[in-house]
């Protein structure tokens, strides 16, 4: 072989050799993602470790359900008739229709120490309570947001953090 066919060969090779280690450091490497640390990753591990499986198809068969105020279906529901038809369906509760009156009904404790199921409320107007939510865990809750529809959210984000005012499970 001349210098010039082995020089030739030798970059192959290297190049066959270095693609080679970059697909398996690729696949042989775990690092973590950026988008482990992301909110829908968060919220996805809350879902993952709920208790109740019963709570989780609930809440995956209703995310995205568009908001409509007053609405009690799948056309449309609004944040208290979430909370009672979750409340009705998974844990055999009744609730009043709306949201402060909700407030009414629950043992509230203190937000840190919250358990599945229990209920968040939020004052978003002003000193009177207009929104319910149902916690989850992690931080998390299910809510039918105007804007979004029904989504699980992260309780620690400063829109919430400044305008939750009651929370606990609903009295039996």
């Amino acid at each position: 072989m001349d210098t010039c066919s082995l020089r030739r060969h030798c970059s192959l090779n290297f190049v066959i050799i270095m693609a080679a280690l970059a697909l398996l450091s690729a696949c042989g490497i775990r690092r973590p993602s950026a988008y482990s640390t992301t909110k829908a990753a968060k919220a996805a591990e809350a879902m993952a470790d709920l208790k109740s499986k019963a709570l989780y198809r609930f809440i995956t068969d209703w995310t995205g359900v568009r908001y409509k105020l007053g609405g009690l279906d799948k056309r449309g529901i609004d944040c208290s008739g979430f909370a009672l038809l979750l409340n009705r369906e998974i844990y055999g509760l009744e609730l009043p229709r709306r949201s402060r009156d909700q407030a009414d009904v629950i043992r509230e404790k203190d937000p840190a120490q919250l358990k599945e199921g229990d209920l968040v409320f939020f004052a978003f107007g002003g000193n009177e309570i207009d929104h319910v939510g149902v916690y989850l865990n992690h931080g998390f809750f299910v809510h039918a947001s105007t804007t979004r529809g029904v989504i699980v959210d992260d309780m620690s984000l400063p829109a919430y953090q400044h305008v939750l005012v009651k929370a606990g499970p609903v009295k039996n």
